[in-house]
């Protein structure tokens, strides 16, 4: 196994893919130098003699100045260096790029749930959400009964153990095995925290984004509670469901408490009306569709040092591939995206999405600057520990889930997808609320890459998490289902593994295989309050 990798060749600085000790032997570029601190597992030395000022550049981009002068062979370190980015220059925009050969691909084809509106699901959901949490009392009490009476939910293996220590009783309890009443839908349930208080904006912004989750192909049909005098109101949540979709014709039912009396006699009438559709909706069936159906987020997500070498390269590989068969794939997280926008505007494909992208990404900077904050916070103390100094190292390293496409398009948060081809959605860095936010603008299958290990999932779509390393692929089996950590031991090359990840996602998107998100219920829904999260 390889000890460190020089990523790029323009870079100055390497990763250590082992410990590596104080003296030990460097040798890159036909030259060869001692290292003078101790390098810690996914952390960044130097290859060359820097002096204050002069900048560090990995993956090919600055990723940060350093503040004091360093010999070759030092540690990159808080300590020694700072977040950096360049100036963006508008450029012609590209006409082409170097497509991969997908001849071997074109074959293939998901089972899926074929939508009137033209799109394809990867999962058959009947939604339950409320308009504002008013309203989600009464979601918990109707997620109690599906689960416990429709979907003849198990006991858990800890309710099993709180038994057991209640009742004094030392011998093993066995779980109640049980099959689910109807085979072919998903009874799914989403609270939130908003639709009534703080501004109007705040309201459209989640009509918009709950409009996006019925709209998703993932989703049959829904169920919608109102309490009456809230903000978001029916009629602002029907105006937002026009603008996305005129011609949708899934079935959407609405209860409105202050207009049905007790919650009783509401609660009755939910549960009759609901069940004759989602009856209805469990007869849609799968037939096969071409990869060019498929919408994939793009995410990470506790992010190490080796996300930026084997996970989110890999994503980038499988995302060209699918660029190219005609698929739609979206990059988020926005502050992410710190210190790389060159290279994206680089990559736009027209002036207005350019103009588009930099007003997003100087808006959402500038909001955080006003908050006491800045992209420069982004890396979380666990991102750091494990060798992202700094905002651009982390962005120069995400940015790569990408792939080297075209940048189809630029959508605001909320916004509904429209283009094949690659797309960038405005989202802030925090995994739930852009997990939330790419479901909500039309993912059929999430990508996520993490190093350090994250449960995240979603009540509409299913999220694949790639893990960076094979350490975490080990030491954590119930969240992870890929492991791209073969690619830093030698075990499996860039394409074998790219592949590899294709085939996963063709049975995931068919139903053949279910997420360790799905297994552990993890259904996570957090509108993003604009200004607010990074």
């Amino acid at each position: 196994m390889r000890k460190y990798i020089k990523v790029h060749k323009g870079d100055n600085v390497a990763v250590a893919l082992v410990d590596l000790k104080p003296k030990e032997i460097i040798k890159l570029n036909f030259s060869e130098f001692a290292l003078i601190d101790f390098v810690k597992q996914k952390h960044k030395f130097t290859l060359e003699d820097l002096q204050k000022g002069d900048k560090i550049v990995m993956y090919g981009f600055i990723v940060g100045e350093v503040q004091n002068d360093l010999k070759k062979g030092s540690l990159i370190s808080t300590s020694n260096t700072k977040h950096f980015k360049s100036d963006v220059n508008k450029t012609n925009p590209k006409k082409g790029w170097n497509a991969p050969d997908i001849s071997a691909f074109k074959h293939l084809t998901f089972d899926g749930y074929h939508r009137n509106d033209g799109q394809v699901g990867t999962q058959n959901v009947w939604l339950f959400f409320p308009l504002v949490f008013c309203e989600n009392r009464n979601i918990e009490i109707l997620k109690d009964v599906f689960e416990i009476e429709l979907l003849l939910k198990k006991q858990s293996k800890y309710q099993v153990l709180l038994r057991a220590a209640l009742s004094g009783k030392t011998e093993k309890l066995e779980e109640e095995e049980v099959e689910p009443y109807f085979d072919n839908i998903e009874v799914k349930f989403i609270t939130h925290q908003g639709g009534c208080g703080g501004i109007r904006q705040d309201s459209q912004t989640l009509a918009k984004l709950l409009a996006g989750y019925i709209n998703n192909p993932n989703v049959a049909g829904a169920t919608v509670l109102s309490l009456g005098c809230q903000n978001l109101q029916i009629d602002l949540f029907k105006s937002a469901l026009n603008d996305i979709n005129p011609t949708l014709d899934k079935p959407v039912l609405f209860f409105e408490q202050q207009q049905m009396g007790t919650v009783d006699e509401m609660l009755s009438k939910i549960i009759k009306s609901s069940i004759a559709q989602i009856k209805i909706a469990n007869e849609i069936k799968r037939s096969p569709a071409p990869l060019s159906y498929l919408n994939i987020g793009l995410e990470c997500g506790g992010s190490d040092g080796f996300s930026g070498i084997s996970a989110n390269p890999l994503l980038g590989e499988v995302s060209d591939i699918l660029v190219s068969l005609g698929a739609k794939v979206m990059l988020s997280e926005f502050p992410e995206l710190c210190g790389v926008e060159q290279d994206i505007v680089d990559r736009c494909e027209s002036e207005l999405i350019v103009d588009k992208f930099i007003k997003l990404m100087n808006d959402f900077e500038q909001s955080a600057i006003n908050a006491g904050s800045g992209f420069d916070m982004n890396p979380s103390p666990g991102n750091i520990k494990d060798g992202l100094i700094t905002d651009a190292m982390k962005s120069a390293g995400a940015a790569r889930k990408g792939g080297t496409s075209l940048v189809k398009d630029v959508l605001d948060y909320a916004e509904y997808i429209k283009k094949d081809g690659l797309t960038l959605l405005c989202t802030p860095g925090n995994d739930v609320e852009s997990t939330t936010a790419m479901a909500g603008s039309g993912a059929n299958i999430i990508l996520f890459t993490t190093g350090l290990g994250t449960p995240t999932g979603n009540p509409i779509t299913p999220v694949i998490k790639v893990s960076s390393n094979s350490k975490l692929a080990q030491s954590m089996p119930d969240i992870i289902d890929f492991n791209s950590g073969k690619i830093i031991t030698g075990e499996k090359t860039l394409e074998e593994s790219t592949i590899d990840l294709l085939n996963f996602i063709i049975n995931v998107a068919s139903g053949k295989v279910v997420t360790k998100a799905s297994i552990l219920n993890q259904n996570d829904f957090i509108p993003w309050k604009r200004g607010v999260s990074l």
